[in-house]
């Protein structure tokens, strides 16, 4: 097919390029306000009302807890996308899946999705294993993703319904439709609901189609360490910047922070907005611990990703040539 012949890609509406900074703008206002306020109490101007929340931080010991936690989450990471791969594509080692998975963390910058694109374009080359069907076991993880923080978010809300804003009560509504939609999505793969239907038979939803339903819950219990390690340690680095919070209150904060970390957006908005509307008070301290947690995370994991970045670059040219 000659270039000519390929069909333009096409132009991505506005909206949708202005939504995430849109978002971000009226997150970033709201903290703002929340800031000023925690100042004014305190009697004093921003910059130094946040330099002595920054002065006060023990930074040894909150790295202590962070490079670890990264260094977990990226061999959970890895054991997840091995698994999935080896279920529904090829049986491939986990060490070939290690580089891959590392070095789009860089990509992760950006936008999660980018990084799971590169995934499946290296084991398309490196492994030969169709495009179609590596974006679907991509979709699925995805999938199992969303289900992976609801359970989560439930579970944390009724540890601690009670302390949360009452916005939170929809989370079990969510919860319950999520577990509807999921019967019925089932189904229709599998049963005879969906049978005739071309939907179904399309290459994308291929790991789907061929997904039991222990395999979903396998899958979220295989994540589940990421989270049970997150609790522990985002609770004990709170404690470092002078938040008082336990393991319980984390329980029931944390996953729906998770999911604001999800919202596309730079820095994280969402999230660290999210800090500020829990913990009324300690705006000065869940601000900096936010902004520093999540995006230290990130761009840590993002630095792993250059270690392996060299292999994974030369394993996918090498093949391709």
């Amino acid at each position: 097919m000659s270039e000519s012949a390929i069909p333009a890609r096409p132009r991505t509406p506005l909206w949708q390029k202005a939504a995430p900074w849109l978002i971000t703008a009226v997150c970033f206002y709201l903290w703002w306000l929340k800031i000023i306020g925690a100042a004014e109490r305190e009697h004093l101007d921003v910059l130094t009302y946040m330099q002595s929340v920054i002065a006060k931080v023990s930074w040894l010991p909150w790295l202590a807890l962070m490079i670890p936690y990264s260094l977990a989450y990226l061999i959970i990471d890895t054991v997840v996308l091995w698994r999935v791969i080896t279920w529904f594509n090829a049986p491939v080692r986990m060490r070939d899946v290690l580089p891959v998975r590392a070095s789009t963390y860089i990509l992760s910058i950006v936008n999660e999705q980018v990084g799971k694109g590169a995934i499946a374009l290296y084991m398309h080359r490196r492994h030969g294993i169709p495009g179609w069907e590596i974006g679907s076991s991509m979709l699925f993880i995805m999938f199992c993703e969303f289900y992976y923080l609801i359970s989560w978010a439930t579970l944390g809300w009724f540890a601690s319904g009670d302390e949360l804003p009452k916005v939170f009560g929809a989370i079990p509504w969510v919860a319950g439709a999520a577990g509807v939609f999921f019967l019925a999505f089932t189904e229709f793969f599998h049963g005879r609901f969906g049978a005739g239907f071309e939907l179904r038979e399309r290459a994308i939803f291929r790991a789907f189609r061929m997904a039991q339903r222990w395999q979903y819950l396998a899958l979220i219990a295989l994540r589940a360490p990421a989270m049970l390690l997150a609790i522990v340690v985002y609770t004990a680095a709170a404690q470092l910047f002078g938040i008082p919070v336990d393991l319980r209150q984390m329980l029931g904060y944390l996953p729906v922070i998770f999911f604001g970390a999800a919202v596309p957006g730079p820095m994280r908005a969402v999230a660290i907005t999210l800090w500020v509307v829990l913990f009324p008070g300690y705006e000065g301290q869940v601000s900096i611990f936010g902004f520093l947690q999540h995006n230290f995370f990130v761009f840590f994991n993002a630095a792993i990703g250059l270690v392996f970045l060299r292999r994974a670059y030369r394993e996918l040219f090498e093949v391709a040539r």
